[in-house]
């Protein structure tokens, strides 16, 4: 099911939500830009699990962990982005309300860690770039699942086909966080996953939870449901 909104408003403006997805976009036309040099960015850039694990330099050195972080900002195509640019738009407004610009900023960043370091820690032998927002932006479905359980979302459960359905946030989020987790089990036995890093969407969505409550309550009382227009 596709979503299209979430019935919380929000009280401020998610400026570090809009900003996240604008450098997002000018990244991924900076990759088209590329051409033939695209494979090699994208293995400086990339996160490979053994280069991270068996980095033949200094156990410190920065160029180690650089791509745990500018990995989160590449994508393999254009429906890669903007279904990450989807999801982000539509809660992550929300839980930058909540936490704050600068919090929400942190909490972003340490959920895509996070999210790498899953994936790293259950396939270490990987030589694949994994690139993408999807582990943060999982931290961000996290989050918020758990900061506005009553909330409901609009979604189009078919493409193109103009059928809409409202679903509880907690029924989507919820599914969707065992879909990953059924697919990352699968495919410790072996399963394909169509190149998908499941487990990076499994540890983010986990340090979602665990970080909106440890990074403290919302500044401000939550913002009553509204009825979709």
């Amino acid at each position: 099911m596709i979503p299209l909104k979430d019935n919380i408003p929000s009280r401020t403006a998610p400026v570090v939500t809009v900003a996240l997805i604008a450098i997002n976009v000018l990244v991924f036309l900076h990759e088209v830009a590329l051409g033939p040099y695209l494979e090699r960015f994208v293995y400086a850039y990339g996160l490979i699990p053994k280069r991270l694990v068996f980095w033949p330099g200094a156990p410190l050195d920065p160029a180690r962990f650089l791509p745990l972080i500018t990995s989160m900002f590449w994508h393999g195509g254009w429906l890669h982005l903007l279904g990450n640019m989807l999801y982000l738009w539509i809660f992550g407004d929300n839980v930058e309300d909540k936490l704050g610009h600068v919090r929400y900023l942190i909490f972003y960043l340490a959920c895509g860690v996070a999210a790498a370091l899953t994936q790293v820690a259950l396939d270490p032998a990987s030589q694949l770039p994994t690139v993408g927002a999807s582990g943060a932006i999982a931290g961000v479905l996290g989050a918020y699942l758990v900061s506005y359980p009553r909330a409901r979302v609009l979604t189009m459960p078919l493409l193109f086909i103009p059928w809409f359905v409202q679903v509880p946030a907690v029924l989507y989020l919820v599914f969707w966080f065992l879909l990953q987790l059924m697919s990352g089990i699968a495919s410790l036995g072996g399963a394909d996953t169509g190149g998908v890093a499941v487990w990076a969407h499994v540890g983010g969505f986990i340090a979602g939870v665990v970080l909106v409550k440890l990074m403290g309550p919302a500044r401000r009382p939550t913002v009553p449901a509204r009825d979709f227009l």
